[in-house]
Order: C-alpha cells, then sequence, then structure tokens
C-alpha cells in the first residue's frame, strides 16, 4: 500500500505535491540600503506577498560593484522561485558590454517593469548653479573642476555625464559611489557638487526639506511630478536617461511558479494601495510585462553596444 502511495504521489505536478511559496522568498537589491531601488523593493514586498496568496517576501540588498554582485546572485540562483530580484538599467545592460561579468542577460528571466525613473542633475541650494548652461559655462572656463556624483561606471547617472561633456564640449570630474544614497548624502554634505540622479530621489529630497535644487529632467517631456523642472531638451542637450527598475528572476522557472510569480508581481504594482504610496514618495511607474519587458531588455542592449562602439565609458 506505502508502495503503490509513493508511486502515485511520484506522479502528480510538483505544484500539487507542495504548495508554492512554503518558504520565505529572498527579494534581491543590488544597491544600498535607502535608496530608490530599495525604497521600491521595500513598499512593494507585502502587496507581493498579498497577491501571492501567502508566504514572506525578504528584502536582501546584495550592493556593490555598479550592481554586478545583485545581479550575479539573482543569476545564480537556484530557479525554484524562491529568488529574485530587482533588476536595473542601464547598469543590467552596460556592465556585461564593459566588462567579463559575472552574469549575462540571457541567464536572467525579466518578469515584470515596475518603475520607469528618468535622471535629473541635483545641486546644493547654495550652488551657484541655476541651469544646466550655468554647469556648462563654469566647466567650460575650467575642465574637470566640477565633481558630479553617479551611482556607478555605465550608470545611467554616468552615461548621462558624459552625453552633457560629450554634447556641449566640456570636461567634469566623475565621482562614482555603490549606491543612490550615498550620491545624494555626498552632494548634500558638500563632498561634491553635483549629483546625477533619478527624478524620484530628487523629489524625494525637496519634499523632505533638503538643501536641494534640481536643474533639469533628461527626459522628452516634463513629468507631471515636477511640471516647472524644465528638460535637458529645452535646454538645448539631447539627453534622455532613464532608469528601469523592474524583477526579474534566474533562467529556468517551473512555468506555473513562473506565472505565479508574474501575476502576483503585476497585481502587487497595480494595487491602488501601492499606486497611491508610489506616488505619495515620487516613484514614476510604469508596469510592463514580461514578453515587452524582455523586448525593451534585448532592444537597450543593442543601443548601449553602438554607444559602447562610439564612446567607451571607461571611467
Amino acid at each position: 500500500m506505502l508502495a503503490t502511495l509513493t508511486l502515485c504521489l511520484a506522479g502528480l505536478p510538483a505544484a500539487v505535491q507542495a504548495a508554492y511559496p512554503e518558504k520565505p522568498i529572498t527579494l534581491i537589491v543590488a544597491y544600498g540600503a535607502g535608496g530608490s531601488t530599495d525604497v521600491t523593493a521595500r513598499m512593494l514586498a507585502p502587496y507581493i506577498e498579498r497577491h501571492l496568496g501567502g508566504g514572506r517576501i525578504v528584502v536582501l540588498n546584495r550592493p556593490g560593484a555598479g550592481g554586478e554582485i545583485g545581479f550575479a546572485a539573482i543569476a545564480d540562483a537556484a530557479p525554484d522561485g524562491y529568488t529574485i530580484g530587482f533588476i536595473n538599467t542601464p547598469n543590467l545592460i552596460t556592465i556585461p558590454i564593459e566588462r567579463q561579468a559575472r552574469y549575462r542577460l540571457d541567464r536572467l528571466d525579466p518578469l515584470v517593469n515596475v518603475v520607469d525613473d528618468p535622471g535629473v542633475m541635483t545641486v546644493h541650494a547654495d550652488s551657484p548653479f541655476r541651469s544646466v548652461a550655468d554647469v556648462v559655462r563654469a566647466a567650460g572656463e575650467k575642465p574637470h573642476s566640477l565633481t558630479v556624483g553617479s551611482t556607478g561606471i555605465g550608470s545611467d547617472d554616468h552615461l548621462a555625464m558624459l552625453l552633457l561633456e560629450r554634447q556641449a564640449g566640456v570636461k567634469l570630474t566623475h565621482v562614482p559611489f555603490p549606491g543612490s544614497a550615498e550620491n545624494y548624502r555626498a552632494m548634500v554634505g558638500g563632498h561634491i557638487q553635483i549629483s546625477d540622479q533619478n527624478l524620484g530621489e530628487g523629489l524625494r529630497g525637496v519634499a523632505g526639506g533638503d538643501p536641494v535644487r534640481m536643474l533639469g529632467v533628461m527626459s522628452r517631456t516634463r513629468w507631471d511630478m515636477a511640471p516647472d523642472l524644465p528638460t535637458f531638451r529645452e535646454q538645448g542637450y539631447a539627453i534622455d536617461m532613464v532608469s528601469m527598475r523592474g524583477i526579474g528572476a534566474p533562467k529556468g522557472l517551473p512555468a506555473d511558479i513562473r506565472r505565479m510569480l508574474v501575476e502576483a508581481i503585476t497585481k502587487a504594482a497595480l494595487d491602488p494601495d501601492f499606486q497611491a504610496k508610489a506616488r505619495e514618495t515620487f516613484q514614476p511607474l510604469r508596469i510592463v510585462g514580461p514578453e515587452a519587458f524582455t523586448a525593451e531588455l534585448m532592444q537597450l542592449d543593442g543601443e548601449f553596444r553602438t554607444l559602447w562602439a562610439d564612446m567607451p565609458w571607461k571611467n
């Protein structure tokens, strides 16, 4: 009788044998605590739990190497649905282009994009700079005299700085940080003059009373969250730089678990309560499903490879 029961159980699908999730799910953030991705992850996690019908989401920060450590940890994890993580552009794309990385894009499974956050240039409120033109003028007068913080070589912040250098014909000094929180704090503390960051980070700082001023947003049109903030294009520089922040998993998830995760993350991101909180914390949402998310990443891969051939971002 026992042997017969064992054979019957062996023939059942895994989803029937053990309900998913039966243990905590790790959600990896490839950047430090307090940064934009970390804020999004910790805010979204309870809603994923709710729409997954049980199980706990544990946010784990794995910062370092511009995001490579965290992205590799996702790619290297067992494809069983118990390790997922945020994957951020452009770092996700640019790291394997610029060096021999510990992961490849094709080892990751993009599930749902959640945030689409354009870049901004931010300075301390005491700064003499009130426009991008002011920065360009000062950099032209004294090459390499202005320090610009970013979240690492090949990040959206860094690439935006390089594009401004090229279009304006100036030279700036790049200062990379392990995460957006460190980059922002260095600018507020007067250790660097300019922080290239994302719109959500800048708006949270302004709303929190920090002594900061944003000079321009790197999008084609102004954002409704900051209607008075001019675009770089309005100021004469064709710089469009956006950070997509979505959730991915290691390649090879069982189809039923993948479907459950995609549905839970999508419902979580569309949950009215989460959307209200996202707006309160200035997170520009753009929910994109797995097929379109993957297609966008592949398109970006081609675009950044072309940019690398023309303008390698080595420092």
